[in-house]
């Protein structure tokens, strides 16, 4: 799974776009992220971003109510953070 750095940041850019826009929940970009763009195992990753497995397990799944810190910490290794994103709003 060897990936060069130009298609790592084009990956991770389509999965920030998606979240931003919508198309994406939280917890699938995490999931994409973590095996398309590390390989990591769920175990591995969690120790990585310095978070239990099972907060992980929740995060991915769309589960509990997840604090800024958590969801931070998994979007850190990939230089993203969650933020605020203006709403688009359908033109009639």
């Amino acid at each position: 799974m060897s990936m060069t750095v130009a298609e790592r940041t084009l990956l991770i850019e389509s999965i920030q776009t998606a979240l931003a826009q919508g198309t994406l929940e939280t917890g699938e970009a995490v999931r994409r992220l973590r095996v398309e763009v590390t390989g990591l195992h769920q175990s591995q990753f969690a120790k990585m971003c310095k978070i239990s497995v099972r907060t992980l397990v929740h995060i991915e799944h769309g589960e509990g109510n997840q604090t800024l810190k958590s969801l931070n910490a998994v979007f850190r290794p990939f230089g993203l953070k969650m933020g605020v994103v203006r709403i688009r709003r359908e033109v009639n």
